[in-house]
């Protein structure tokens, strides 16, 4: 076990285990992201209910629940640390010459990651507090209650500010999707010059059409909007 306690208290064994947990939560995203699309159903929020209540009490999915909940601290602290020793690394003054392969994005990950923590947090308070723990009426499906959490979600998108919040952290995530993709395969040694550009495609396509309909949904929502 001493080596295993080694390698991920390295700073190779954190840069692998960043790009596990964040593979693991980006498909976690594109997951979520297909739950939530059932907000924009025509139905009076049937499917989202049904949907949400399958998620909340189905074992498997509580179970993976807690286990993305971990790989999100795990990535949260893992990546905090990293930054901190690559700031250290640099010394007070740090380099007089950036280097241009570096992005923008790549040099801002800990900011963009800070900001997206903030999101999480406004975002759990909202939405999982109150699924767990909020006074939420129910409502009955062909005999079967259910908690009415399509309400809780579109009383909350009809606040301009939190569209709007949410929106800009969805541009964030973006951001910070377009660089910890590619990251995670060239962490994982899966990169190469005759897949990188399909890598990078996908990468790049991700980032920007899952950022995106995440963001679509409180915008149609408060403009009232629905779709199927």
């Amino acid at each position: 076990m001493n080596w295993f306690t080694n390698f991920f208290s390295s700073t190779l064994g954190r840069k692998l285990m960043m790009a596990l947990t964040g593979l693991f939560l980006i498909l976690f995203l594109a997951v979520h992201l297909a739950g939530n699309l059932q907000l924009l159903k025509s139905d009076g929020g049937r499917a989202f209910n049904v949907y949400a209540h399958f998620m909340t009490h189905n074992p498997l999915i509580v179970t993976i629940s807690v286990v993305n909940f971990a790989f999100i601290a795990i990535h949260i602290i893992w990546a905090a640390i990293l930054t901190r020793r690559n700031r250290a690394a640099r010394g007070p003054v740090g380099y007089a010459v950036t280097n241009n392969s570096s992005s923008l994005t790549s040099r801002n990950m800990g900011i963009l990651g800070t900001l997206i923590l903030v999101f999480i947090v406004i975002h759990l308070r909202s939405f999982w507090y109150e699924t767990h723990f909020g006074n939420i009426p129910l409502v009955d499906y062909d005999g079967s209650p259910v908690k009415d959490l399509f309400t809780v979600v579109d009383v909350a998108y009809t606040q301009l500010w939190f569209v709007v919040l949410y929106v800009v952290s969805m541009a964030i995530v973006g951001f910070h999707l377009y660089h910890g993709f590619g990251s995670a395969f060239q962490t994982l040694g899966l990169n190469h010059v005759k897949y990188n550009p399909a890598i990078r495609f996908i990468g790049v396509a991700f980032s920007i059409v899952v950022p995106v309909l995440f963001a679509l949904i409180p915008i149609l929502m408060f403009l009232d909007i629905t779709i199927g």
